[in-house]
């Protein structure tokens, strides 16, 4: 024991082909009346209520020897009878997520997130704290290693086995740990050692993703101005299949894709695929300034056990997606063209959905817990995307300011005042601050955007912003299931081919209707999601779109559709596909913004 460090944890995958760790806690000096513990409920960054503690298998505590009793107080708190001396919670965590927000382990890797496997000891969350982490038990684990970027105290330079230390209990859950024998390549960011270690199954070209990764980073640490808020970072990637997320920590991130995702050796361009990863590599990133230490005041602290509502998301979420694909531009990896084919996608995802004529980017936000976490098959028509139409809230802001600011001034200027209050004082936003700064930092009268951008349903003068920088928006039909909008020489004005307003799933019987969006044909003849199609005009379903493609706006034609086991039919009038998918032209010498810094 180190007398010195009140709260101390081990952890030891104990049993990795049943997924358990094995995990103590000891607090040196227990409250007198009787030491409470508690799992949080939730991760930050992820505005959801997760019940971690479900995991819990078994838990026992003792305390000189001797079996200490405990009693739940509720879903995730547990409180020790009175003991004399250092009272030692003992338990099992079942980790079987693959995801970024919560722990896994398996014979091949583990992965831990501190709020997944950490009891907090009440009252002691603001004192240091250490953590032991054992390697398995085996041969076969002989090869195993730890990557984190929780401060070392005392580990084996090698496996990296040994223990941690935190100066808090809010630090030591905000630094990830993976476990395993996994693949790692390191660089240097204006001078600030990186990592980035790839765990899974793959074949890939991890230096290019080193200096890919690089100039990505020395790019966000240059726009909000050196030294970078670490002194060293982490990149944490598993490769599998069908998987894509992450998670921004302080000093490091959690993230998961698709193995084909990584660069293939020798091939010299960006696949779409890579490009998607270096895009969440860089969303994640930028979280480093914008919510790791930039945040709303309704997160500081945290409080884990309950929602922390705030409308504020918007500016948090939105506006580091808008960044993440800049930062490929401004950093040198794709150019303005390809850009903005990415930037047309975001805008037809947003348009094609009837929640963003109900819900304001303010409720969006502070509906996150219930709604855009939660979401069924209802969420287009009901509800508008924080991520999606905050980027596009950031671009609509960055355009204005330099439109009305002459070209002097842009949202870059905005988020090095924010970067220079949390300098400066540390503290949290409150809920009418960001636009405060905004308006101070400018000098424009901001006000009527944010109400129309923030609390109305009302749509982003996008086209009059964008010609303002030489690029023409215009919406179109869509020409099938996979356009989702982009770049063209020209304006088309192709024909509206017909859809039933549909979004579709396999099913074995016949094709599920994941959604079924407001206005459309399918809607109208009170097809809902969820419901299998079996038959188009007494015919197999087998490709909607196609079996639709020979008929004309306004025919009727019949569906056969089990909604759970009750067959039932319906008569659909077809229509026309809506224009709603974005293309956009760029004009000469448009869109200098993109690569400006």
């Amino acid at each position: 024991m180190i007398q010195s460090i009140p709260v101390q944890y081990t952890l030891r995958p104990a049993s990795p082909e049943a997924h358990l760790f094995e995990v103590t806690v000891t607090v040196l000096q227990p409250a007198k009346n009787g030491q409470v513990f508690f799992l949080p409920a939730w991760i930050p960054g992820s505005y959801m209520i997760r019940e971690f503690s479900k995991h819990i298998v078994s838990l026992s505590a003792e305390a000189s020897g001797k079996t200490v009793a405990l009693r739940q107080l509720d879903k995730n708190r547990w409180q020790a009878e009175p003991a004399k001396g250092a009272l030692t919670l003992r338990y099992q965590v079942y980790a079987f997520d693959l995801s970024v927000r919560g722990a896994y382990l398996d014979g091949e890797r583990g992965f831990f997130n501190g709020t997944s496997v950490f009891l907090a000891v009440d009252g002691y969350q603001d004192e240091p704290c250490s953590v032991d982490i054992h390697a398995p038990d085996g041969k076969s684990y002989a090869d195993w290693k730890v990557a984190t970027s929780l401060p070392a105290a005392d580990i084996k330079k090698k496996s990296g086995f040994g223990r941690y230390q935190a100066s808090n209990y809010d630090e030591l859950i905000d630094h990830p740990v993976e476990l395993g024998n996994f693949k790692k390549v390191s660089f240097k960011a204006c001078g600030v050692p990186h990592e980035f270690v790839v765990s899974g199954r793959f074949q890939g070209d991890l230096k290019r993703l080193a200096e890919d990764t690089r100039k990505i980073c020395e790019y966000q640490i240059k726009l909000f101005g050196e030294p970078a808020p670490f002194d060293r970072y982490v990149f944490m990637l598993f490769v599998g299949k069908d998987i894509y997320g992450g998670l921004e920590h302080r000093a490091s991130t959690a993230l998961v894709a698709n193995r084909d995702d990584l660069p293939a050796p020798g091939a010299a361009e960006i696949s779409d695929g890579y490009l998607k990863l270096l895009g969440l590599i860089s969303h994640e990133y930028f979280h480093s300034w914008n919510v790791k230490r930039m945040k709303p005041a309704a997160f500081t602290p945290y409080d884990l056990n309950r929602e922390g509502h705030t409308r504020l998301l918007w500016a948090f979420e939105g506006i580091t997606s808008y960044y993440d694909d800049l930062a490929l531009v401004r950093s040198g990896l794709i150019d303005e063209k390809r850009y903005l084919g990415l930037l047309a996608e975001t805008i037809t995802g947003v348009q094609r959905g009837a929640g963003r004529l109900k819900q304001t980017l303010e409720q969006s936000s502070f509906e996150a817990w219930t709604k855009y976490y939660r979401q069924d098959e209802n969420s287009p028509n009901s509800i508008v995307s924080y991520y999606t139409k905050g980027s596009l809230a950031a671009l609509a802001l960055d355009l204005l300011i330099r439109r009305d600011s002459k070209g002097k001034q842009s949202l870059d200027d905005v988020m090095r005042a924010l970067w220079a209050k949390w300098l400066a004082d540390g503290k949290g936003l409150e809920e009418d601050e960001w636009e405060k700064i905004a308006i101070e930092t400018t000098g424009l009268k901001l006000k009527p955007f944010f109400d129309l951008a923030l609390r109305s349903t009302q749509d982003l003068p996008l086209a009059e912003l964008l010609a303002s920088q030489g690029v023409e928006l215009k919406f179109e039909a869509a020409q099938g299931a996979s356009d989702r909008g982009g770049v063209v020489e020209a304006f088309a004005g192709k024909p509206a081919p017909l859809t039933l307003g549909v979004k579709t799933a396999g099913d074995a019987a016949g094709v599920k209707l994941a959604q079924v969006l407001d206005g459309g044909a399918a809607q109208a003849a009170g097809l809902s999601g969820g419901d299998v199609v079996v038959a188009v005009d007494k015919l197999r379903a087998v490709d909607l779109d196609k079996q639709i493609a020979r008929y004309q706006a306004g025919d009727k034609i019949k569906l056969h559709a089990f909604r759970r086991d009750e067959l039932m039919s319906f008569d659909v009038t077809l229509q026309p596909a809506a224009e709603d998918t974005c293309r956009l032209k760029l004009l000469p010498d448009g869109g200098k913004w993109i690569a400006s810094r």
